[in-house]
């Protein structure tokens, strides 16, 4: 495990794999390295790349600083590609796709291409009036304490089965989930004020794009669709079969191929 220092002194954990280009693995709500996809998709490419995958500041061995911006976290990602050699691939999945949107947009041509997967954004019928709601329960739950509550309020608005989230709260995995639960509010920052598209933002990646969606979740095709027009050298893919937890043996080819036109 090593560590770089951001630029507001938070320091961030990371590790690496494998050789090649170097490629940075963004997380999605509530996950980093030790819990969540991207330990297992960096063995899947690190035969093609050097991988990188890091503690999103407030999570795992990394440090944390207030107040929180969004500018923070891509600050980090800056920190790790200097670390890198000064510039990199960038994939992030969930509302770490958001993250790495975001980064794509201030950083640059330091980001040679990014990818992302679902990002969740929305704009169906109710879908802001949800969000506005969320995020203001969410700040409740975060300001008095009641970090398990954060965690519940996350899992029902993404659709986990009730019990399902009983049962996770019985687990023994369940404190991992309270610890990192006051950076919900990072996601739902990255994500953003109403939660559509920011279209008009994406048209300023200069860098190659590559934005997928799967087929079990109906609104992150237009949402998708919508980031791959905006930005000006994207494309689409959709990957049949797929729902927000998608295989990774189906992305990490597409991520190879993607990266290495």
């Amino acid at each position: 495990m090593n560590k770089v220092t951001s630029k507001d002194g938070t320091e961030i954990a990371y590790e690496k794999s494998g050789s090649g280009p170097a490629l940075i693995l963004v997380d999605g709500a509530l996950c980093y390295r030790s819990f969540g996809p991207m330990g297992e998709l960096a063995k899947l490419l690190a035969p093609s790349f050097t991988v990188y995958i890091y503690d999103r500041r407030g999570r795992g061995e990394s440090s944390n600083s207030r107040p929180f911006t969004v500018e923070r976290e891509v600050e980090d990602i800056d920190a790790l590609i200097e670390a890198a050699g000064g510039s990199a691939f960038v994939f992030g999945t969930s509302s770490g796709a958001c993250l790495a949107l975001e980064a794509a947009i201030q950083l640059g041509k330091k980001i040679r291409k990014l990818a992302m997967y679902e990002p969740p954004y929305s704009s169906e019928d109710g879908a802001q009036e949800q969000w506005k709601e969320y995020r203001k329960k969410l700040e409740g739950f975060l300001a008095s304490g009641r970090r398990g509550d954060a965690v519940v309020l996350f899992m029902q608005f993404v659709g986990t089965p009730a019990e399902q989230v009983e049962g996770m709260r019985q687990s023994p995995a369940w404190p991992m989930f309270e610890a990192v639960a006051p950076t919900l509010a990072y996601d739902a920052a990255e994500i953003g004020n109403d939660r559509s598209a920011p279209v008009k933002r994406a048209a300023k990646v200069i860098s190659p794009a590559l934005v997928m969606n799967g087929t079990v979740i109906p609104f992150m095709l237009p949402a998708a669709q919508a980031l791959a027009k905006a930005i000006p050298h994207a494309q689409h893919r959709t990957l049949e079969g797929q729902s927000h937890d998608v295989d990774l043996k189906v992305l990490a080819p597409e991520l190879v191929k993607f990266f290495n036109q």
